[in-house]
């Protein structure tokens, strides 16, 4: 069983950076695709970022879109995001998720295959 586990997490000022890591217990080249979800309280999870780890081609939320990178090291089978600029909207608990195929490579974390525990951030002004 693959498991996902995150860090990184934190509480930061408005400006500032964190930078959010996720360990596969198994191989991220197995994964079709890695993606970071944030969910903030009484909100929908909404998909902020992912990667497609053969090609390394990247998609971001708009929200995001120019603050927000995310990248893997294969050899670490690890999956980062690193968040600068942050804003008091960013505060969620972010999760990491592996999907198998591009057909669950989806905005919908529930085709993910994997999903991990999450990690929170606080952005605070």
């Amino acid at each position: 069983q693959v498991q996902l586990v995150e860090s990184g997490g934190g509480s930061v000022e408005v400006g500032g950076s964190l930078r959010l890591s996720c360990t596969v217990s198994g191989s991220i080249s197995a994964m079709f695709c890695m993606a970071w979800f944030r969910q903030a309280p009484g909100e929908e999870r909404e998909r902020v970022a992912r990667i497609i780890t053969g090609r390394g081609s990247t998609h971001y939320a708009d929200s995001v879109d120019g603050r927000f990178t995310i990248s893997q090291d294969i050899a670490k089978n690890t999956l980062y995001l690193q968040m600068n600029n942050l804003k008091p909207e960013d505060t969620a608990m972010y999760y990491c998720a592996a999907a198998l195929s591009s057909v669950s490579c989806t905005f919908n974390s529930d085709t993910f295959k994997y999903l991990g525990q999450g990690t929170q951030v606080t952005v605070s002004s």
